[in-house]
């Protein structure tokens, strides 16, 4: 049987070389059924989660349309609007088309709370070809008409599921509704739940349906264990752990780059050698850590979920969930980065008040309990953790502050317009 490669798939020449200086040669499952629909100019709807390359599967066929579109970005007038539920999710799919369309000479803006204002109008006013945003900032600048959508040819609406549980699902038809109603639309959703099955239907024309079951890898050699502690005392925990020098070459997962940098910082001063690696690191630095953790220069990686696509190690003997994953699937590829090549690991996870649905999630997808390490904590005992879903609002003349730490470099603790 013949191999599915980017180039059987008949994309242009420059989206196949930026793939190639990536290092991508064979689509992902999701990749290889959704490119050829979409090229075809056929609505879609995908069902897969994060880390199965869906990124991709919409990102390749929009940029291969607008190129042989051949037109000028226009002032306020997006081509492309993609809708993300989050602030990260949205940075990251605009790095991905940055990516993918580096040779195609178009021009791409992210479009979210938490950073100002004027700098999005600028992009905004310079002309965009692609624009990612999360609904509630998007429709701060469509009420100050700094955003029109005359010239809109492609919507895509990613993780569609959460963007009902975050309560988005008003603005999201509120923006849908602004769209010319001849356009090619794309759906994502981890989930079919009725509502997101009703606005699915709302916003495609007859589409093509691609469902991937994310590979579940084979856990029986890696030893998993939890332990139910305060958000407070993680960093504390750790610290202890890593004094077993069994723990020899260590993979510690958090939820956040701003996590991530906190706990590398706690390391360092605890002089355990390590460095992090996530999306605001340059390529270079994130090589460098790679290499560094590969010789052994370097003890314990600590890395995002998106950052860590890209380690392929051998020899890890522990992976740590500093934080658990909100998606079960992402805990069983996190954990794959042990007991490699016939050999045994160990996974170890924190587990906070605030994460215990999600633990309860992974211990239905694995169909196994993991063994729990010393007494969880009484109700009401526990000291609050970080959070780390939607801030809560704390409004001011209209604007609100949020509560949790900035995630991208450009975010800051200031007044910021809701996500």
């Amino acid at each position: 049987m013949n191999t599915i490669t980017f180039t059987s798939l008949g994309l242009a020449e420059p989206l196949l070389r930026a793939l190639k200086a990536e290092n991508y040669e064979i689509p992902t499952p999701i990749q290889a059924q959704a490119i050829p629909a979409l090229l075809a100019n056929k609505d879609l709807l995908g069902i897969a989660q994060t880390g199965t390359g869906k990124t991709a599967a919409f990102a390749l066929p929009i940029l291969q349309a607008l190129a042989a579109n051949k037109q000028h970005a226009v002032p306020k007038s997006p081509r492309v609007l993609v809708l993300a539920p989050t602030r990260e999710l949205a940075v990251q799919i605009g790095d991905a088309f940055r990516t993918y369309g580096k040779f195609m000479g178009l021009r791409y803006a992210v479009i979210v709370g938490g950073v100002g204002f004027h700098p999005q109008l600028k992009d905004l006013q310079r002309g965009v070809d692609v624009l990612v945003a999360t609904p509630g900032r998007l429709l701060d600048h469509m009420q100050q008409n700094n955003v029109r959508f005359d010239r809109l040819t492609h919507l895509v609406l990613d993780e569609a599921d959460r963007m009902l549980d975050m309560g988005f699902v008003r603005d999201v038809r509120r923006i849908v509704a602004a769209l010319p109603k001849r356009r090619h639309s794309m759906f994502f959703s981890a989930t079919m739940p009725p509502d997101v099955a009703r606005l699915a239907g709302e916003m495609l024309t007859q589409p093509v349906r691609v469902e991937v079951t994310p590979e579940v890898i084979t856990v029986d050699k890696i030893a998993q264990r939890v332990h139910h502690v305060n958000g407070a005392d993680k960093r504390g925990l750790l610290i202890k752990l890593l004094g077993d020098p069994a723990l020899a070459r260590v993979i510690v997962f958090t939820r956040t780059k701003h996590g991530a940098n906190k706990v590398a910082e706690v390391l360092a001063k605890a002089n355990v050698r390590s460095d992090a690696i996530h999306g605001n690191k340059s390529q270079n630095a994130r090589q460098k850590a790679l290499e560094d953790f590969r010789s052994g220069r370097v003890r314990v990686l600590v890395a995002t979920d998106i950052a860590a696509r890209g380690i392929d190690v051998d020899g890890i003997t522990h992976v740590v969930n500093y934080e658990l994953p909100n998606v079960a699937e992402t805990y069983v590829h996190r954990i794959g980065r042990t007991a490699r090549a016939g050999a045994e690991g160990v996974a170890i996870s924190f587990c906070d008040g605030s994460e215990r649905s999600y633990l309860r999630d992974i211990e239905r997808l694995t169909r196994r309990p993991i063994a729990v390490v010393g007494a969880m904590p009484a109700p009401g005992s526990e000291r609050p953790a970080p959070r780390q879903g939607p801030a809560p609002q704390q409004r001011q003349n209209g604007w609100r502050r949020d509560s949790k730490p900035a995630n991208n470099r450009h975010f800051g603790p200031r007044w910021a317009a809701r996500a």
